[in-house]
C-alpha cells in the first residue's frame, strides 16, 4: 500500500480529487475542487463508531468493511462509471486510512491510476494552518477603514470591478460583520471551510500588487481571522472613507431594510444591546422598530451606537503610523469606478501612502 501513497504537494497532478468521508465532514470543509463519495453515510459512520466503543473494535471493523464495500460498488455503477481507462484520481478520508485505503485498492485493482493521499485531510488541515500564518504577512495591504455606511464593501467591490486586488474578508465570512450583519438566508461557513477559502484566495494575490480589504474586527459574526491577518493590517496603508451622513443613511436602509420584514429577528438583535446603551435608549428603538420608522430608527443606530462603536475600535485597528488618508466616497451613485479608479490612481502613485501626512483625498482623486 505504500506505494499508492502521495504527498500533499503532489495533489495538483491528479485528474480529480476524491473524498470519501461522510457528508457531514465535507460539509465542514474538504480540499478545494474535491468532490464527495462517501464510503460511509453520516448514519452509518456514527454505528460503526458506537460499536467501536461499546461493542469492539473487531465487530465494528466487520460491520464497516460491508457498509464500505455496498458504498463503493455503488459510487462504481453511478458517480465514476464514465471515467476513462487512464483516469488518475488522488483519493483521502479524515487520516488517510481504512476508507480511502479501501476505495484506492478497488480502483487500482479496475486498472485507474488512484493513489491515496498521506496523512488524509489532517495533512491537508495541517498545511491550511501553516499558510495561515506565513501568507498574510507577505502582502501589502491598503486597508479601507471608516464608520458603518460610508460604503467601503461598495469601493472594494468597485476597486476589483477596475483590476484591483481586493480581499473580501465579510464575503468569504458570508456576513457584514456588525451584529445586524448575518446575511439573509445564507448561513455563515465553517471556521475550517473559511480558513480554506481565506488560503486559497491570499494564494492567487500577486505579492508585488497592494491587496485592498475592509477593516475587520477580530471576528466576523461566528468566524474568527487568524491573528497573523490583523497583525498584518496594523500600521499599513490605511484609507479612512468618509461619506455624508444623510448617504451613510440612505445605504443602511439599503442594506439593512430587509430586516424589518423579520421583526421578531431584528427585535432580538436589538435586545443584545441593552447591556451597552441601557434598556430606556433600546426601548426607544424598539418603539421605532414596531412603527416601522425605519429612518429614524437607522439615524439613531448610526448616532447612538455605531459611530461610538467605530470611535472605540478604530482606535486599535488604526493605531501606529501611517495616519489613516481621508477620502470622500458617495456609495449610492450607480458607477461607483470613476470613484474607485481615483483612489487606485492616488495608492499607485504613492499620494496614500503616509508618505505625504494625512491630506485630504477626494474621489475625485485630488488632494485638498
Amino acid at each position: 500500500m505504500n506505494n499508492l501513497l502521495v504527498s500533499l504537494e503532489k495533489a495538483g497532478d491528479f485528474d480529480e480529487i476524491i473524498d470519501v468521508r461522510s457528508p457531514l465532514e465535507f460539509a465542514e470543509d474538504h480540499m478545494p475542487g474535491a468532490i464527495n463519495a462517501p464510503v460511509l453515510s453520516n448514519e452509518e459512520r456514527a454505528i460503526v463508531g458506537t460499536m467501536y466503543r461499546q461493542v469492539s473494535p473487531f465487530e465494528a471493523t466487520r460491520v464497516g468493511a460491508a457498509m464500505v464495500a455496498r458504498n463503493i460498488a455503488a459510487h462504481l455503477e453511478t458517480t465514476f462509471a464514465d471515467r476513462p481507462r487512464n483516469w488518475r484520481p488522488l483519493v483521502y478520508c479524515w487520516r488517510g486510512g481504512k476508507r480511502s485505503g479501501s476505495m484506492t485498492v478497488w480502483m487500482n485493482l479496475i486498472g485507474w491510476r488512484a493513489r491515496q493521499l498521506d496523512g488524509g485531510y489532517k495533512s491537508y488541515r495541517r498545511d491550511v494552518v501553516a499558510s495561515l500564518e506565513t501568507l498574510p504577512p507577505s502582502l501589502k495591504y491598503v486597508v479601507l477603514a471608516g464608520h458603518t455606511g460610508t460604503g467601503k464593501t461598495r469601493l472594494l467591490h468597485a476597486l476589483a470591478d477596475t483590476g484591483a486586488q481586493t480581499l473580501d474578508l465579510e464575503a468569504l465570512a458570508m456576513h457584514r460583520g456588525s451584529l445586524l450583519g448575518a446575511m439573509p438566508d445564507a448561513p455563515q461557513p465553517s471556521q475550517k471551510s473559511f480558513d480554506t477559502a481565506l488560503v486559497g484566495t491570499l494564494r492567487a494575490f500577486d505579492p508585488q500588487r497592494p491587496v485592498f480589504v475592509e477593516a475587520e474586527s477580530r471576528r466576523i459574526g461566528l468566524i474568527s481571522l487568524p491573528e497573523s491577518l490583523m497583525t498584518s493590517l496594523r500600521g499599513t496603508t490605511c484609507v479612512d472613507v468618509r461619506a455624508p451622513h444623510t448617504e451613510r443613511v440612505d445605504l443602511l436602509m439599503q442594506d439593512y431594510g430587509h430586516l424589518f420584514a423579520q421583526p421578531d429577528y431584528f427585535r432580538a438583535q436589538l435586545l443584545k444591546l441593552v447591556p451597552l446603551h441601557g434598556r430606556a435608549v433600546v426601548g426607544e428603538w424598539l418603539e421605532l422598530l414596531d412603527a416601522q420608522r425605519q429612518r429614524e430608527l437607522f439615524e439613531a443606530l448610526v448616532i447612538k451606537h455605531y459611530d461610538p462603536a467605530y470611535s472605540r475600535s478604530s482606535r486599535k485597528m488604526l493605531s501606529g503610523p501611517p495616519p489613516a488618508m481621508p477620502f470622500e466616497f458617495h456609495p449610492l451613485v450607480p458607477d461607483l469606478r470613476a470613484q474607485a479608479q481615483a483612489l487606485l490612481a492616488c495608492v499607485e502613485s504613492g499620494e496614500a501612502t503616509g508618505a505625504r501626512g494625512p491630506d485630504r483625498l477626494t474621489s475625485a482623486g485630488t488632494a485638498g
